[in-house]
C-alpha cells in the first residue's frame, strides 16, 4: 500500500482504470464467459476451434496478469508496452473484423480511451521521476 502513496492522483486513476480494463477483459469475455466473438477473432490466426478456445483462456490469464502489473510497475516501459499492445489489437481488429467498429462501445472507442489514459500515465510518471 505504501507504493500508492507516492503517486499523483492522476497517475493512480490511470493505473486503476487501465488495470480494471485489462483484468475485466481477461476475466469476463475470455475466461468466465468465453465470448464467441473473442474465439472467432482469434480464429483468424488459429483455425482449430478447440485450440482457439484454449488460446483465448490463456490470453485472458495473461491480460489479468498484465492488468495487475500495471498497478505496480514503476517503469515507463510497461505503459509503452500497453500502448503498443492496444495499438496492435486495434490494427488486428481493423484488419480481420472491421465491422466491429460500427458497434456501440466498439474497439476503437475503447482503445482510444485506454491509449489516452496510458499517455496521461506516462506524463505523470515522467513528472514523478523528475521530482525524485
Amino acid at each position: 500500500m505504501r507504493f500508492f502513496v507516492n503517486q499523483t492522483p492522476s497517475l493512480l486513476i490511470c493505473r486503476l482504470a487501465l488495470a480494471f480494463s485489462w483484468v475485466y477483459q481477461g476475466a469476463v469475455p475470455k475466461i468466465a464467459c468465453q465470448s464467441k466473438g473473442e474465439i472467432d477473432l482469434l480464429g483468424h490466426l488459429i483455425p482449430v476451434y478447440q485450440w482457439a478456445c484454449e488460446a483465448v483462456f490463456w490470453i485472458g490469464a495473461a491480460e489479468i496478469l498484465f492488468g495487475l502489473f500495471l498497478l505496480v510497475a514503476r517503469s515507463q516501459w510497461v505503459f509503452l508496452l500497453n500502448i503498443a499492445a492496444l495499438t496492435g489489437l486495434l490494427l488486428f481488429v481493423a484488419l480481420f473484423e472491421p465491422e466491429l467498429f460500427t458497434l456501440p462501445f466498439n474497439p476503437l472507442t475503447l482503445n482510444i480511451s485506454l491509449l489516452a489514459l496510458s499517455a496521461i500515465a506516462l506524463l505523470e510518471l515522467k513528472k514523478l521521476n523528475h521530482l525524485t
